[in-house]
């Protein structure tokens, strides 16, 4: 009875966060909406209400704006409108914050989030999943003996908390394991475990995972 009830729960909480994730999702995006005059709205074209007509409305103007200002044009109206929010005290320090991480964040050539990392977090001998975003910058490589990298330690199982660390680039470990599976590891707090990845560990990782038991590099056969 007991594990027939828990099979049932395995099947439906899935689909029951699916579906509250998606349905949340798509009430937000039809907000949009109320750009349009009430005569263009969907109840009022055809009399009822159509879920979902919103995320359409969204997805279009995303993609006009993207259009429009890739030309010099458009370029020239973006210039001109962060000029203006830029003399507005308090909303020119969150719009400047939230630009740079967004353009860092979805930028072809950027290292944010492209690199699972495996790092020893809390203390020496305690191993985590974390994420490269970049290297140092500004006055803080001027105090940092060494090359490091900025890396991301989320929090389990809500990966959007999490820790800014810099530390250095011969502590952490580069895992052959995406984004996406890194994710899910965290999330899932090590229950979806991800596949073996396809490269071996350098002689000094596989030195440091053995002082932790994690790997033991291979004994070359003596004759």
């Amino acid at each position: 009875m007991k594990r027939y009830f828990i099979t049932g729960l395995l099947i439906w909480v899935p689909l029951g966060i699916t579906a509250w994730a998606l349905k949340f999702l798509i009430s937000t995006m039809d907000q949009s909406l109320l750009l349009l005059p009430a005569g263009l709205h969907p109840e009022a074209l055809v009399g009822i209400y159509v879920p979902g007509m919103g995320v359409v409305l969204t997805l279009l103007v995303v993609f006009l704006t993207g259009l429009l200002t890739t030309n010099i044009i458009g370029q020239r109206l973006v210039i001109f409108w962060e000029g203006v929010l830029w003399r507005i005290p308090v909303v020119k320090s969150i719009y400047y914050g939230v630009k740079q991480v967004s353009d860092t964040l979805f930028s072809s050539q950027g290292e944010a989030f492209r690199k699972a990392l495996l790092v020893q977090y809390p203390r020496k001998g305690s191993w985590t999943i974390a994420f490269m975003t970049g290297h140092p910058g500004g006055d803080v490589v001027n105090h940092l003996k060494g090359e490091y990298v900025s890396v991301y330690v989320p929090t389990t199982p809500n990966p959007t908390s999490g820790f800014f660390l810099m530390m250095p680039k011969s502590d952490v470990i580069e895992l052959d394991m995406s984004v996406d599976a890194a994710l899910k590891y965290i999330i899932s707090m090590g229950v979806v475990v991800p596949g073996n990845g396809k490269k071996h560990p350098s002689p000094s990782q596989a030195v440091l995972l053995h002082g932790t038991g994690s790997v033991t590099p291979a004994s070359s056969d003596k004759p």
